[in-house]
C-alpha cells in the first residue's frame, strides 16, 4: 500500500499526473473536490483502514502540511512518497488560464501559495521523493529529489 504526495501550485499539473500515471491503482483525495479538511480525512482514513493505495492531491506547501501524511502512512504501515511539481509562477498562471473557466482558481490563490511554499526536501520523512518537471513535450520528466546543490 502506497500513500502518495503532491506539492505544488495550483494549476503545476497535479492532476493531470495524476490521471496519467495512479488513476487506475490509487484513490485520488482533492480539497479542490471535497472542500473541507473533514471530508477529506473521512476518505483518507477509509484509505488506510482498507489498506487501499492513495494520491494527496492538494498544493501541500508547507513542510508541516506535508508532515501529517507521513505520521499517517508511518502509522498505517504505507510506503510514501512525496512528488513536488516544480513549475514557475509564471507557468502555473498559464496553465490554470488554460482550464475551463469553472475550473480556474483565482490568480491571488496561486500567488499566495507560492508565498508561503516550502521547497520540498528529502529529509521529510518520504520514502521516496520526487521532483517532477514539464518535459516540453506535453508530459513530464520525473526524477528523485535530491538536496539543493548535491550532485547527482
Amino acid at each position: 500500500m502506497e500513500l502518495i504526495v503532491f506539492s505544488g501550485l495550483q494549476g503545476a499539473g497535479k492532476s493531470t499526473f495524476y490521471k496519467e500515471r495512479f488513476f487506475a491503482t490509487h484513490v485520488r483525495i482533492s480539497l479542490d473536490l471535497l472542500k473541507t479538511r473533514s471530508r477529506e480525512d473521512a476518505i483518507l482514513f477509509a484509505c488506510l483502514a482498507a489498506q487501499q493505495s492513495v494520491v494527496i492531491d492538494n498544493t501541500n506547501p508547507t513542510r508541516a502540511q506535508r508532515a501529517r501524511y507521513v505520521k499517517l502512512a508511518v502509522a498505517a504501515k504505507f510506503r510514501s512518497a512525496l512528488y513536488y511539481f516544480d513549475v514557475p509562477v509564471r507557468d502555473a498562471v498559464g496553465r490554470n488560464e488554460a482550464r475551463p473557466t469553472g475550473s480556474r482558481v483565482p490568480k491571488v490563490a496561486i500567488f499566495g501559495t507560492a508565498k508561503k511554499f516550502e521547497r520540498p526536501s528529502p529529509d521529510e520523512g518520504f520514502d521516496q521523493t520526487f521532483i517532477v518537471r514539464p518535459d516540453g513535450a506535453g508530459g513530464y520528466a520525473v526524477e528523485e529529489l535530491r538536496e539543493e546543490g548535491a550532485a547527482p
